[in-house]
């Protein structure tokens, strides 16, 4: 039970981790969980309670009983076990003060022993009987509710109301008279009733109190590729809504060894101005995942502080461009100094990305270095180094689980920063690049982009009929989920 609603509750928290919690930390990923959501985790959670609850002992029960020409009969039950739970209909609703999920109409399978012992005026030697009985619960209705709270980023779950109530009970006895049975029916059936109610309210608090030591034991901290961490920690309560509960996490990206909040915290807007420009989320779905830009742009700080946005490039579909004769009529010079040797370029950014969502789009703007390094005699030759600053804009996609895209070159600007080969025309160079970009890099990239990447499963289950919208500082993701083998089936 408690591995299914973690499940659920970081379903699209899908690689996150937490840092050091301030008081005034802000969500920048919010999960909306509908209706449609909380149904699919309350079908897991019935089944999984449907085989956890069982096999359930009840207490032992006796009672002595008047019965008439027999006499006293002291009668006893034991060994009494709840051995299948079966629902028929169950319903969940998120209220204003939490979650609801109602049974009705389950039955369950029951078995016990019974015995009996009496003595009269006629048979003043006690006389034994004992036996087995299987016995049929029907008209069963369970409710129970709960909150979720915030407790120091953790989510702390808080049983409301928890009951159970029985409308029949049907016993079959293995033997045994036709008073017997009257008898246990009569002496019975409203202590069975009882004791399977409170058996059953009792094992399901215990549930939530396992559940919720589960989920404050989560980690907070997934670190990524042993470079950063995405802070998980969750911000505010849960807001229950007429159709809905909203989680919001920090969702910021730090460097793992940083356990202290970003400096520039204090910049960002309230929680409350932020969550408002959240795109409306899809009611057809079960959840919509909604990332600020804000994320993205920690991620980038991240990998730029750690000198993790540094190639060198020796490999690129049109080869020829990696070779000075591929450059010999833009720069002469190069080609006349070392014919027909083979290049690469050294690749180094060298300020953080500057990254904005906007409509159906992430615009995108890179300054890097760039220096050509010629590879004469085994040796490498640095020749001359270009400042550029390419913008431009990607337009991601979700189809059949496949998460894909695009991306186009808006604007490429260039200037020479050093030459150990005289002079460039850096005009030409401009539009060399800009051309092969153009017309050969970026048509192969979208190529391999259009392919796309099988979106990555989570403990067995994975989004399903995923969309994928960029909208206004936001990426929002509205998706149902399904068991990987339902997916494949299906």
């Amino acid at each position: 039970m408690a591995g299914s609603v973690s499940f659920f509750f970081f379903l699209s928290l899908l690689f996150f981790s937490s840092i050091h919690v301030e008081s005034n930390e802000e969500g920048y990923i919010s999960l909306d969980i509908s209706n449609k959501g909380l149904d699919f985790m309350k079908e897991f959670l019935v089944e999984m309670a449907e085989t956890s609850l069982v096999p359930l002992d009840l207490p032992k029960i006796e009672k002595s009983k008047h019965i008439p020409i027999i006499g006293t009969v002291h009668m006893v039950l034991s060994n009494i076990s709840i051995d299948n739970i079966r629902v028929i209909s169950s319903t969940v609703k998120a209220g204003d003060t939490g979650i609801v999920i109602s049974v009705s109409g389950a039955y369950a399978n029951m078995t016990m022993n019974w015995e009996y012992s009496y003595s009269n005026w006629l048979f003043p030697i006690p006389i034994t009987d004992n036996g087995k009985a299987s016995i049929q619960v029907e008209g069963m209705d369970v409710g129970i509710s709960f909150n979720l709270t915030n407790v120091h980023g953790s989510l702390m779950l808080s049983p409301l109301d928890c009951g159970c109530s029985v409308k029949d009970i049907f016993i079959k006895l293995d033997g045994g008279a036709s008073w017997l049975y009257q008898g246990l029916i009569d002496a019975f059936e409203g202590r069975l009733s009882s004791a399977v109610e409170n058996a059953i309210s009792k094992k399901l608090r215990q549930g939530i109190v396992k559940l919720d030591s589960s989920l404050q034991s989560l980690p907070k901290e997934i670190p990524i590729r042993n470079i950063a961490a995405l802070n998980v920690t969750f911000v505010g309560d849960p807001q229950f809504r007429d159709s809905s509960l909203v989680l919001s996490i920090n969702g910021l990206i730090s460097a793992k060894e940083a356990y202290t909040a970003p400096p520039y915290y204090h910049l960002f807007a309230p929680l409350e101005h932020l969550l408002a420009s959240i795109p409306l989320k899809d009611p057809a779905s079960m959840v919509t995942i909604s990332l600020h830009e804000k994320v993205l742009v920690s991620a980038s700080s991240v990998y730029y502080d750690a000198n993790k946005m540094h190639w060198i490039v020796d490999k690129v579909p049109e080869q020829s461009l990696l070779n000075t004769a591929g450059w010999r009529f833009i720069i002469p010079q190069l080609y006349r100094r070392y014919p027909n040797a083979d290049m690469n370029l050294n690749v180094s950014i060298y300020s953080p990305p500057h990254l904005i969502i906007k409509e159906h789009q992430i615009d995108l703007t890179v300054h890097a270095d760039v220096v050509i390094n010629v590879l004469n005699s085994g040796e490498v030759t640095p020749v001359a180094c270009f400042s550029t600053a390419v913008s431009g804009s990607a337009s991601p996609w979700i189809s059949n689980n496949n998460l894909g895209g695009s991306i186009g070159l808006d604007e490429l600007s260039l200037s020479l920063k050093w030459s150990k080969i005289g002079n460039l025309h850096v005009n030409l160079v401009r539009a060399l690049i800009s051309t092969a970009l153009r017309t050969v890099i970026l048509p192969y990239i979208n190529i391999k982009l259009s392919r796309g990447h099988l979106l990555p499963t989570f403990h067995g289950y994975m989004l399903r009929n995923a969309n994928i919208l960029c909208s206004d500082s936001w990426i929002k993701i509205s998706s149902d989920v399904a068991s990987v083998n339902q997916l494949f089936i299906s």
